[in-house]
């Protein structure tokens, strides 16, 4: 099938392993001293890896390609594949059962967790808009899954989080932030906040930006 799936440069990858650590699915491996793509159908499409490259070896690219499927060893013990259950949504990060929750930390509402937490720690950190979890089916397995999770609504809450945030990202060691948001425009304040603070924490720290359309699907950038 014709699909979005990652191409690694060769030439310009360095072979510091950081994207195979990143990537869940276990699509990436290292080959010879260098990230190479091992299984096309255990890459979801996401680009996980993509901000964890420090040389930008890791792109996009659409073409015909094996159709995703979940990774047989990271399944728990119980669990089905998406073809097995048709309750988990195809395509999910992570086979989790229907009544399991990736959540990792609570409270997880920005405006109530603390700047310092021993969760903060090394975590790779989900900033998203608290409405992305009810318009993506398996918003669970695709973001909450292996990260700390911050949600908030700017427009609800009516106020600006870069504050809070920069004070987060600069008080702890926080290995990647991926921001999902919505489409419509009253979320580019979480996205904006995002950015502000991931410009102003005095780090480098590499990010994402996902945006998801009002009828579930991951916008196309």
């Amino acid at each position: 099938m014709l699909r979005k799936i990652i191409e690694i440069d060769q030439d310009k990858c360095t072979g510091c392993g950081i994207c195979a650590d990143a990537c869940h699915e276990g699509a990436i491996g290292m080959v010879d001293s260098k990230a190479r793509l091992l299984r096309e159908d255990y890459c979801d499409g996401l680009g996980d890896c993509l901000p964890t490259c420090p040389t930008g070896a890791i792109h996009f690219v659409e073409r015909e390609a094996a159709d995703f499927r979940l990774a047989a060893p990271s399944l728990p013990a119980g669990a089905t594949s998406p073809a097995a259950n048709s309750s988990l949504p195809a395509g999910a990060a992570s086979p989790v059962p229907p009544s399991a929750s990736e959540l990792r930390q609570w409270p997880v509402q920005i405006k109530l967790v603390p700047v310092s937490a021993p969760y903060f720690s090394g975590a790779h950190l989900l900033i998203a808009a608290d409405c992305a979890a009810y318009a993506r089916a398996g918003f669970h397995g695709e973001f909450i899954h292996g990260r700390i999770t911050l949600i908030g609504c700017p427009k609800l809450d009516g106020v600006d989080y870069s504050e809070k945030l920069i004070q987060i990202m600069a008080a702890n060691d926080i290995k990647s932030v991926t921001v999902v948001r919505m489409e419509v425009p009253c979320c580019g304040g979480i996205e904006n906040a995002a950015v502000t603070a991931l410009k102003n924490s005095g780090k480098f720290i590499p990010w994402q930006v996902v945006t998801i359309t009002t009828d579930g699907r991951i916008k196309d950038i």
